[in-house]
């Protein structure tokens, strides 16, 4: 799915629109979304026993809304600040399915619906003051408001989605296996059946999460966990590693900005 493909709900015109806050859809970005996403789940189980839970979250907050100010701050898609955020929002995404579960004992069984509810909550609100979800319209404040609101519920929700597959009896490999042919079906479904794309791109988004989770925590993990036992830090670090070669190219190339005209 690339954004060639990601049109608005209502009907629309050719325009020239303001310049962009989030990347061209690339192969790019999928590979930098699911590096992302287990960096993020490695990243925050690392700080929370490095640092303890509550100074773990209390820095992850900071950073997260740091990160976002930067964002919002800029008046156009910078690939460094773009992925910055989102790795932010990553880290802070486990962090708060994380205290759901260990801090207040809330069981994945119950967190996960609670996410799924708050993502839907995200999604009507956007829709109808906005009349589209589509990722081409980013280019206003409330609009990038709802979407990084969307964002941050994605993550979440992922986070609570793969922990809950993992613990009932599939394992970490076992539910990156899941995922991963999971995140075919929107695909598959868009290109040849009825699904919209925006929809589309919106289910692998969230797919996206628990894959990349699963297999950062399987790498990560002790044997006795069903994991490679690499630790959490050698994995995050790696990860992290990989994310700042792929947007290093891609701030070179600009390969994931958008220069043509688009629909809006």
């Amino acid at each position: 799915m690339t954004t060639d493909h990601l049109m608005h709900d209502r009907p629309t015109r050719h325009v020239r629109h303001a310049a962009s806050k989030v990347p061209e859809v690339t192969v790019f970005f999928w590979i930098i979304k699911v590096l992302t996403t287990g960096m993020g789940e490695t990243a925050s189980d690392f700080l929370a026993h490095l640092l303890g839970p509550v100074p773990a979250v209390g820095l992850g907050g900071v950073a997260l809304v740091a990160a976002l100010a930067v964002q919002f701050a800029v008046r156009r898609y910078v690939a460094w600040i773009y992925w910055t955020a989102i790795v932010m929002v990553s880290v802070f995404g486990t962090m708060a399915a994380d205290v759901l579960h260990v801090g207040l004992g809330v069981p994945y069984t119950l967190s996960t619906p609670f996410f799924l509810a708050a993502l839907t909550v995200v999604f009507v609100l956007w829709h109808r003051s906005e009349g589209t979800l589509s990722i081409h319209s980013i280019h206003t404040r409330r609009r990038e408001a709802f979407y990084w609101a969307a964002v941050l519920a994605t993550f979440a929700l992922g986070t609570a989605a793969g922990d809950l597959t993992a613990t009932i009896g599939l394992g970490y490999l076992g539910s990156a296996v899941l995922y991963a042919a999971a995140i075919a079906v929107p695909a598959a479904a868009h290109r040849w059946g009825s699904l919209n794309a925006v929809t589309a791109f919106w289910a692998a988004y969230v797919i996206t999460r628990p894959l990349g989770a699963s297999v950062a925590d399987w790498m990560a993990l002790s044997h006795a966990r069903g994991g490679l036992a690499l630790g959490l830090g050698p994995v995050t670090l790696s990860w992290t590693v990989a994310i700042l070669g792929f947007v290093g190219y891609l701030a070179a190339s600009r390969k994931d900005v958008r220069h043509d005209e688009v629909m809006a």
